[in-house]
């Protein structure tokens, strides 16, 4: 074959390569499009859940802890199962797994039941979001990854605006209880994840392709030893080059306040717009759907911010998370101020989710970018280890809060100040 002959198949090579890699990078997507109908809808069972058992604030936000630190180990965990079996099987087994726990908890009697089958959904969801980012990076070269993680956490977003809607749906449109809240939108979730097992493919190499060329491994040393090492790497050499990695691990602890935040807004803002007088108002708005506003702004965010860290700051990530960071504690601030249930607070709901949650996908492809694809399972497990520790914490500390003051809208300062620490901690990152 001669040089004229070669280009047309060269080129068609790499045209078959590019439609191959949107369709990894949609399957992971629209699995985890459904993902979050399994855990963050619990804000909008909590009215039930007090009205019928009686809880306290505070001990539904130690509900809600435990799921969260049981997502944190299971990231821990599975990040590195996902390097080691690959993220297709992971991500789809979480799916599958999630549906179930979720199913279990619906048939809650008392608080042991309710928060036991709850904190083991917290695990199985952890099989979901670090398998999937597994797989977009053995497909995307570190020159995209801004994009890629960008619409991965979009799908994400839109996943909380899911989750918001079909909760409201089970409760408003359907008129069921709260335990229907954990029965009916999972079945999407179940969908999602056997439709993407039978699309994804987990390597190039699967489908005759060549791997992308730059991994983004930023140290030479880990560099080479990818090269050396290949597929055979153990799960303890993965742990140790994630764990000394220095900015890494300042990222994680950044992120870990980002998702405080973020987890503030996401399971307590529900509460405040639907307390006992939330048919007071100015806003020609039913109060439960404004709610809506949050994930939407949320989704669009993290959609803005990887094309930021790609375009407009060179991939320097850390430029565009400490940006979102500072105008996330302005608008939740702003936030604070404003009446519960006016026009205006639809608005600044929307920025709040946009500038909260934006900055996760610059966080999610710092992880390639740092350590390389074959270990970008394990570095999203730690990062996201940290990201669920840190809003465990935060959870029972708010609910104890409103219980003592009494002011949900509290939680929108307690957001201000983890926006603010995200974004000094950022400054160390310096990549």
């Amino acid at each position: 074959m001669n040089r004229a002959q070669t280009i047309p198949v060269l080129a068609e090579h790499s045209a078959s390569f590019r439609v191959a890699q949107w369709r990894m990078l949609l399957a992971a997507m629209f699995c985890y499009l459904f993902f979050y109908t399994g855990r963050q809808t619990f804000g909008f069972a909590i009215p039930g859940i007090q009205a019928e058992f009686g809880f306290t604030k505070e001990q539904l936000g130690w509900a809600s802890a435990i799921m969260l630190w049981a997502y944190a180990i299971g990231q821990a965990i599975n990040g590195n199962l996902a390097d080691k079996y690959g993220g297709r099987r992971i991500m789809t087994l979480g799916a599958v797994l999630s549906c179930g726990a979720n199913w279990v908890t619906s048939f809650a009697s008392n608080f042991a039941s309710l928060i036991l089958p709850w904190g083991i959904n917290g695990y199985f969801q952890a099989l979901g979001w670090a398998p999937g980012s597994r797989l977009i990076s053995n497909w995307w070269s570190a020159g995209e990854r801004g994009k890629v993680y960008g619409l991965y956490v979009f799908a994400a977003g839109c996943a909380s605006v899911l989750s918001y809607v079909t909760s409201i749906v089970v409760l408003e449109v359907m008129h069921l209880e709260w335990r229907w809240i954990f029965r009916l939108p999972v079945l999407l979730m179940l969908a999602g994840g056997i439709i993407f097992y039978l699309v994804a493919r987990e390597r190039p190499q699967d489908m005759g392709f060549e791997p992308p060329a730059d991994t983004g491994v930023a140290n030479a040393d880990d560099k080479n030893h990818e090269v050396a090492t290949g597929e055979e790497e153990t799960s303890a050499q993965r742990y140790k080059a994630v764990l000394k990695n220095f900015r890494l691990i300042i990222a994680a602890v950044s992120l870990g306040f980002q998702n405080a935040a973020r987890y503030g807004l996401i399971v307590w803002v529900p509460v405040h717009f639907l307390g006992a007088n939330w048919k007071s108002g100015d806003s020609m708005v039913d109060p439960k759907w404004i709610t809506v506003a949050l994930p939407v702004g949320m989704a669009v965010g993290a959609l803005s911010n990887g094309w930021i860290s790609d375009k407009l700051f060179g991939s320097k990530r850390y430029l565009a998370i400490i940006l979102y960071m500072v105008l996330g504690a302005a608008t939740s601030l702003w936030m604070w101020t404003l009446a519960p249930h006016s026009a205006t607070g639809l608005i600044a709901l929307f920025l709040c989710g946009f500038f909260v949650y934006g900055p996760a996908s610059s966080f999610w492809a710092l992880c390639p970018d740092l350590v390389g694809a074959k270990r970008a399972g394990t570095a999203t497990g730690v990062m996201n280890f940290s990201s669920y520790l840190f809003a465990g914490l935060a959870e029972p500390l708010i609910g104890s809060m409103l219980d003592s003051t009494g002011n949900t809208s509290l939680i929108f300062v307690v957001v201000t100040s983890a926006c603010l620490c995200s974004a000094m901690v950022a400054l160390f990152i310096r990549r």
